[in-house]
């Protein structure tokens, strides 16, 4: 079952390839890279789910892996667990073959370790009566004169 979420998308094309952020919520899609913005919506049937994403370039850049700068692509794929996987065209580029890999952004805070806890500072326990004349001298600083 795709999953409402965050997901990071891995995309290529004979062309090229790219990385970028996907959110999928309740059938839409909402996504972006450094130069291109997604969008559109997709339908999912069990494991198997189907999309209709629109690319828009929104910055000066990077080519596109389709060729034009604007394209309409019809994705098909399936999903398994926390990755999900498809493939299509876009109908502007329909000779470039789109692959795509979704892995899903897990959002929850990690556990706490109890064995990580914060230990508390107690400057009582600190040595005492360190002055410059106990510290080891640095390789590189000026010769100090004698102690008197």
């Amino acid at each position: 079952m795709l999953r409402d979420g965050k997901y990071a998308a891995w995309f290529r094309t004979p062309r090229g390839q790219g990385t970028g952020l996907v959110d999928l919520i309740e059938g839409r899609i909402a996504g972006r890279d450094s130069f291109f913005t997604y969008g559109g919506s997709y339908q999912v049937d069990q494991q198997r789910f189907t999309a209709v994403l629109t690319v828009k370039r929104h910055a000066e850049g990077g080519a596109s892996v389709f060729g034009p700068d604007e394209v309409e692509v019809n994705l098909s794929g399936v999903c398994s667990g926390a990755v999900a996987t498809c493939s299509g065209t876009a109908r502007e580029a329909p000779e470039v073959k789109f692959e795509c890999t979704l892995i899903y952004s897990q959002e929850d805070a990690p556990a706490v370790d109890p064995k990580c806890a914060v230990v508390k500072l107690n400057a009582d326990k600190l040595p005492k009566g360190l002055d410059n004349r106990s510290r080891p001298r640095h390789p590189f600083a000026p010769s100090r004169p004698p102690a008197p």
